[in-house]
């Protein structure tokens, strides 16, 4: 057996969508399944945790997800095309209030809570480094690649290269992998 679904497997279970060639892991929890959309050309690798709240959690094509990552909330969490999360990559789309001011966790009923909830977008080409964790709210745009064991806790421009807790852009990223995406689209048969 296999430690990736089979495509009649996939195809049973009650996800939202499943595009073609996907390897997801036998090993991956998945909560929220009829909210969870899969492109094509999709990798989750072991020991990964989804949690899909109320906005879904959508992966789109050529996307892979390492081992142990999270992606947890009840905002929406969007991979777009040809991003890639490394190793326990944590994304939270809620998040509660450490400020005293409320208290926390699940099993507090929602009265007594403060959650903050908000998107979080990766967009296409964005490469997050293991360890990273990043917030409710945030939205990393097109080419943007964070460094491992970084906090996103605000938006990050394009093609930029970011690193660290406060976050901190070091460098424009290259930009090459556009024509590399346009190679891969239109001379594979």
């Amino acid at each position: 057996m296999s430690s990736f679904y089979t495509e009649e497997e996939l195809k049973a279970l009650p996800l939202k969508s499943v595009g073609k060639n996907v390897l997801l892991s036998r090993k991956v929890s998945m909560y929220g399944m009829s909210r969870i959309e899969l492109g094509n050309n999709v990798r989750i690798d072991d020991f990964c945790f989804f949690s899909a709240g109320e906005g879904g959690i959508s992966i789109g094509d050529y996307v892979h997800i390492s081992p142990f990552c999270s992606l947890a909330g009840k905002g929406a969490i969007v991979m777009e095309a040809f991003s890639g999360l490394s190793s326990r990559v944590a994304v939270y789309s809620s998040s509660d209030d450490y400020s005293g001011a409320s208290l926390t966790n699940p099993t507090v009923p929602d009265i007594y809570k403060k959650v903050v909830h908000g998107d979080v977008i990766l967009k296409k080409h964005v490469i997050i480094g293991a360890g990273t964790i990043i917030l409710p709210g945030v939205t990393v745009e097109e080419g943007t690649a964070i460094g491992a064991l970084s906090l996103v806790a605000k938006n990050v421009g394009p093609f930029l290269i970011a690193i660290g807790n406060p976050l901190k852009v070091i460098k424009e990223r290259k930009k090459d992998l556009i024509d590399l995406e346009w190679k891969l689209k239109n001379e594979l048969p």
